[in-house]
């Protein structure tokens, strides 16, 4: 059955013939719906039914009218991908690459729909989902790890190579900071503290970018997905880690620092364990304030896309509110190492 609310008949038969090419020319299309969530991509629910009768369900993603500054375009997050998933990573295949399915000059590729929860509510409250929280320590330190083990050395990836990958990171948000339409003080005192308190360049790998609640798929019985690698890029490890305590990721579970499913103990114990990096208090804590601030800008910075942009999309308005949010939260980690330089994760 065609959903009700279905595209243009124009883009429908594009899609029926892309599909039939890689599915085989008796395969039927009874699902296409654009799907929310994809601040840097066009996102669509395909549904099909192949010539032996099993129904399968995918999800293309392409690029969009207008790409986020730093984002990668779907030619390049296809490789990505791919490259995450011969590591070990779980997340679905990105299968094939095509131009101008959407939209002319746009490219798009497919994955496989998996199941799962994304809603951070949901995934950090729900009942059903407590014995995925349970497991969050050990799958996630597992998920990372594979991703981790992506190097410039083994893969080749159209990505820039860094060569201090804080540096690098440090450039990046200094540069959002500087787009912003006002001066925030939190933000240009964290960013001299980050500056003051950089870690040596360490290592080079695949970073997810993005990886944090909202951006996970959870059963029950765990994590079944690690979705939308659209920031994507070469660079420490421990940003990743950081990025994921970012306290809006929490949403409202504040008692546990990771993603609002588990402490941050348990997890960097198990991330040790299994990628073999010693992570310590004071790097996991510059990788947070980091994180906490990279977010501040960029939650401003959304709600800049439809005062000064051409968004129009009045949820990008309630974004920016969030910003004193992670400017505390980076005051408070930052005092909170001055006290205890020597902490504990």
């Amino acid at each position: 059955m065609i959903a009700a609310n279905a595209p243009d008949p124009t883009l429908r038969a594009r899609a029926l013939a892309y599909l039939q090419s890689a599915l085989g020319p008796d395969t039927q299309l009874t699902r296409l719906e654009p799907l929310g969530g994809g601040a840097c991509q066009e996102i669509w629910r395909v549904e099909v039914r192949l010539a032996d009768g099993a129904e399968r369900a995918f999800v293309i993603r392409g690029d969009p009218a207008v790409a986020l500054p730093g984002s990668l375009g779907r030619r390049e997050e296809h490789e990505v991908i791919n490259a995450a998933v011969a590591a070990g990573a779980p997340t679905p295949a990105a299968r094939w690459l095509t131009e101008g399915l959407l939209r002319p000059g746009a490219w798009a590729y497919t994955m496989a729909l998996l199941p799962g929860v994304t809603l951070g509510a949901k995934v950090t409250r729900d009942a059903a989902l407590a014995g995925a929280r349970e497991k969050a320590p050990t799958q996630l330190a597992e998920a990372l790890t594979a991703i981790h083990t992506v190097t410039p050395d083994r893969v080749t990836l159209p990505l820039p190579v860094p060569k201090d990958p804080v540096a690098a990171s440090l450039d990046a948000l200094r540069e959002s900071m500087e787009r912003l339409p006002c001066a925030r003080p939190a933000q240009a005192a964290g960013l001299a503290w980050l500056l003051k308190n950089r870690p040596p360049p360490g290592e080079i790998t695949l970073v997810h970018g993005d990886f944090r609640t909202g951006n996970l798929l959870f059963e029950p019985e765990g994590l079944t997905g690690v979705l939308d690698w659209e920031f994507a890029h070469w660079g420490s490890p421990l940003e990743d880690l950081g990025w994921l305590c970012v306290r809006d990721w929490r949403f409202g579970a504040l008692d546990r620092a990771v993603g609002g499913l588990c402490r941050r103990a348990p997890f960097v114990e198990a991330y040790t364990q299994r990628s073999g990096r010693a992570v310590s208090a004071q790097e996991l804590t510059f990788w947070e304030v980091y994180g906490n601030l990279r977010w501040a800008a960029g939650a401003i910075l959304q709600g800049q896309r439809v005062l000064v942009g051409p968004e129009r999309d009045l949820e990008l308005l309630a974004i920016p509110w969030r910003a004193a949010e992670m400017e505390y939260e980076a005051l408070r980690l930052i005092a909170r190492q001055a006290q205890t330089p020597t902490s504990a994760p």
